[in-house]
C-alpha cells in the first residue's frame, strides 16, 4: 500500500503545516465513545501511541479524553505543529512500519488520517508487538459525505483531480490473526466557504499538484460554492469511519 510515491505524498504535507493546522476537521466525541465500547476500555488513563499524529488534531482529542498519549509523526514540518500545539506531548519522529518502541508499551495504537500511508504487511505485525495482550489498534477517517447533493456535486467536479480512501478496512486484516469491528459516525461541522476551500487545498493530490492548476482549479469550484452559499458558510458533512482490530486470542 504504501509505495514510494505514497510515501512522498505523506510527507507533502510538510509544506501545508500551518494551513492543515488551522483548517483540517477534528473528530466528533462519538468516535470515541465508540472506540471505548469496540475496545472494551475507557481511554481515561490509557497509554495511547498516536500514529502519524500530524499536526496533533487527534492527539489533542485523546489527551481531552484522559489518554496518556506519544505522538508519533515523520514530517518535520508537521511535527513542528504538533509541538506548538501539544508542547507537553511526548513526540517522536518515526512511521508505523517500524516502531521504535519497547514490545507491549501501549493499550491503544491510533491512526487518524494515516493508516492509507503504511505498509499493513510491515505495521500490522509492529502494532501487535507493541500492543498490551489486551490492546487494540484503531483506525478512522473522515470523509467527505457524498449523500450529501452538494457534496457529491464538488465530488464529480474534482473527481479527475483527486483519489479517496475507505471509511472501514476490515478487508486489509484477513490474512492476520486477528478480529475487526467497525462502526461509521456521521456528523459535520460549520465553517465559511473560504475554510472548506483551504481545507481541500491541504489533501496531498491538492499539494503535490502545479501551483496554477491548484489555483484554477480550487477557485473554480470556490466561484460555484460561493453561488450556492450565499452568506459564505456552509456545513462540511462527515462519514467518519472506525475500524478497531485486536489479536485473534484476546480475551473480550
Amino acid at each position: 500500500m504504501a509505495s514510494q510515491a505514497d510515501q512522498a505524498r505523506a510527507l507533502s504535507f510538510d509544506a501545508v503545516a500551518t494551513q492543515y493546522a488551522a483548517v483540517r476537521p477534528g473528530y466528533p466525541p462519538a468516535l470515541f465513545d465508540a472506540l471505548e465500547e469496540l475496545a472494551g476500555r475507557s481511554l481515561t488513563g490509557a497509554d495511547v501511541l498516536d500514529c502519524g499524529a500530524g499536526t496533533g488534531i487527534a492527539t489533542r482529542l485523546l489527551r481531552e479524553r484522559g489518554a496518556h498519549v506519544v505522538a508519533l509523526e515523520p514530517g518535520a514540518g508537521m511535527a513542528s505543529q504538533l509541538r506548538r500545539a501539544e508542547p507537553a506531548v511526548p513526540l517522536v519522529r518515526g512511521e508505523g512500519s517500524q516502531l521504535p518502541f519497547a514490545s507491549g508499551s501501549f493499550d491503544v495504537i491510533t491512526y487518524a488520517q494515516a493508516w492509507h500511508w503504511t505498509d499493513p504487511g510491515r505495521s500490522v505485525p509492529e502494532a501487535l508487538r507493541v500492543l498490551r495482550p489486551h490492546g487494540v489498534l484503531a483506525l478512522w477517517w473522515n470523509q467527505a459525505d457524498s449523500r450529501v447533493d452538494w457534496v457529491k456535486a464538488e465530488d464529480d467536479r474534482l473527481a479527475p483531480f483527486t483519489r479517496g480512501y475507505p471509511t472501514t478496512v476490515a478487508e486489509l486484516f484477513t490474512s492476520f490473526p486477528v478480529r475487526v469491528t467497525t462502526r461509521e459516525i456521521t456528523w459535520s461541522r460549520r465553517i465559511t466557504v473560504e475554510e472548506h476551500i483551504g481545507n481541500l487545498g491541504t489533501h496531498s493530490h491538492f499539494v503535490v499538484m502545479d501551483p496554477e492548476e491548484r489555483a484554477e482549479l480550487l477557485g473554480a469550484n470556490r466561484a460555484v460554492l460561493a453561488r450556492l452559499f450565499a452568506d459564505g458558510e456552509l456545513d462540511e458533512p462527515y462519514r467518519c469511519g472506525l475500524t478497531v482490530v485486536r489479536p485473534a486470542d484476546a480475551r473480550e
